[in-house]
């Protein structure tokens, strides 16, 4: 072999060892971790402090249970990191109002980190109740979710006394209400209706004031029509347009009143469906005073004249909604491809 040939060869041969130790180091190549595989989804609107250790607001209690110790995932677009468990329970908070809850599912649900494809999902919260059909500390599920907001509206003074100041408005026919599966709710109700509620010396105070019997029972687990609002609305006046709402839209009575849900169900629907989606909703307060105030001092109350009940409402929005979710979680083969018979 002449000096050049030798020269060549070894050329080629360190050439031949780069490629295939390049080839071996790309098969070495760590592939990306699989999606969580999401079994159910557990959104708050938000936190009072921490998720843990202090005074809990609408994710604490769901934190604690399913979440403590888990490494946040944070997403882009999203106001909080999503926090999964080994079991596939996976929560987040979204932000409170129909914008900020809606865009932060809308980021996690098309973050390639999630595989949502079977998922359920658990819309949670606190909320207001007429007091001639909710109390204080209750938990209720949705039947229907309904948006206050999308219509026309005008001052009462410019109409004839007693008529409806709202007219829907034409187009949002689609998303302006949302059925919620049936029997989702039925099993919802058939897991959660006995869970022993938490009450309170101030909330058991403060129902005495109205004379309507809804408003002076215990916490209990019920059913209705969920409001969906960006306007915190107040007074009997205002009650009696939402409840026509409903029932403009055929509806069942509306019994709690909120600022998130519909907007949330409309992102999900878009991409999954609705099939699987729950709200479930504690009442903190009533949507307006008794007969001795008035909405203004319903509104702005003086010191120790507010409602109580906040801490122990929001632990029952967990204790009521955790039986649904372990439930769905310890029979997930039966679950996975949809609701099963009761």
């Amino acid at each position: 072999m002449s000096p050049f040939q030798s020269t060549r060869f070894r050329a080629l041969a360190l050439s031949a060892a780069v490629g295939l130790n390049a080839g071996c180091a790309s098969n070495m190549q760590p592939r990306p971790s699989e999606p969580v595989k999401v079994k159910v989804f557990v959104a708050a609107m938000f936190e009072i402090g921490q998720n843990t250790g202090d005074r809990a607001g609408e994710f604490q209690h769901w934190y604690e249970r399913y979440w403590k110790g888990t490494t946040p995932v944070a997403v882009p677009g999203a106001l909080q990191p999503v926090y999964c468990n080994a079991d596939g329970v996976c929560g987040a908070v979204l932000g409170m109002g129909k914008v900020n809850s809606s865009s932060s599912m809308q980021a996690i649900l098309l973050n390639p980190k999630f595989d949502f494809s079977q998922a359920y999902y658990v819309i949670s919260g606190v909320a207001g109740t007429p007091p001639s059909r909710g109390t204080i500390g209750e938990v209720s599920w949705a039947t229907w979710l309904v948006d206050y907001d999308l219509g026309h509206r005008w001052a009462p003074e410019e109409n004839k006394a007693g008529e409806p100041t709202f007219m829907p408005r034409k187009g949002y026919e689609e998303y302006r209400r949302f059925k919620l599966n049936p029997d989702l709710v039925a099993w919802a109700m058939k897991l959660s209706a006995e869970t022993p509620l938490k009450d309170s010396d101030s909330a058991r105070a403060y129902r005495l004031r109205y004379p309507q019997a809804a408003a002076r029972r215990a916490p209990f687990v019920g059913t209705g029509t969920h409001m969906t609002g960006d306007t915190f609305f107040h007074g009997p006046g205002m009650s009696s347009q939402a409840q026509y709402i409903a029932k403009l839209y055929g509806a069942d009575d509306y019994v709690i009143t909120e600022m998130e849900a519909a907007a949330v169900t409309l992102v999900i629907k878009r991409t999954h469906g609705t099939d699987r989606v729950m709200s479930l909703r504690g009442a903190v307060n009533f949507d307006q005073g008794n007969p001795r105030e008035t909405t203004l001092q319903h509104l702005d109350p003086a010191p120790g004249e507010t409602a109580g009940g906040f801490a122990e409402t929001v632990e029952n929005i967990e204790l009521v909604g955790s039986r649904v979710v372990d439930h769905i979680v310890a029979n997930w083969p039966q679950w996975q491809n949809g609701v099963p018979a009761r």
